[in-house]
């Protein structure tokens, strides 16, 4: 059973019960997506699998056979910082960083679904085919992602211009 980590094929473990977070972190030394909570109430541990957000504390390893997961460590290209790693250094996103990479592989996902157009809980046209992302659009999506030091001035900031950016 074989599974794609940031663009390289890795087999995954014997064990059925290991979990994804556990798997990156133990078995491949990818240390970004952080062991918070361990019970899917922080987002530290937020993931791309297929390029959906997933909290990589919740899955097990198996479910992600044949896909494709990337990690904080896999958003970079060829040394070059992803946008919104620029935008959160130059927004100061984050204060200690242990919520960092899962606010950084969310907001790409969030991305994703506006391209998408999935609704939120705000959306307020279903029916529409772009969804603009709003103050509240854009708290809404990413408050699964907590930040215990409350750089969410900054957070918000660096995602908004990086999105509006994307979609100009």
């Amino acid at each position: 059973m074989t599974i794609t980590i940031n663009g390289l094929p890795a087999e995954l473990p014997g064990d059925p019960r290991v979990s994804l977070l556990d798997f990156l972190r133990e078995h491949l030394h990818l240390y970004g997506a952080k062991k918070g909570c361990n019970q899917g109430a922080c987002g530290a541990c937020t993931v791309l699998v297929d390029d959906d957000r997933v909290l990589a504390c919740l899955t097990l390893a198996v479910q992600c056979e044949g896909s494709s997961v990337t990690t904080i460590e896999g958003l970079a290209k060829e040394g070059e910082l992803h946008p919104l790693q620029k935008a959160f250094i130059e927004h100061d996103g984050f204060q200690c960083g242990y919520c960092t990479p899962g606010q950084i592989c969310s907001a790409v996902g969030m991305a994703g679904e506006l391209r998408r157009g999935v609704p939120s809980h705000v959306t307020a046209d279903l029916s529409a085919a772009t969804i603009a992302l709003s103050h509240d659009e854009l708290r809404e999506r990413m408050s699964g992602n907590l930040c215990r030091c409350g750089a969410y001035n900054g957070i918000v900031a660096a995602i908004a211009e990086t999105c509006a950016e994307a979609a100009s």
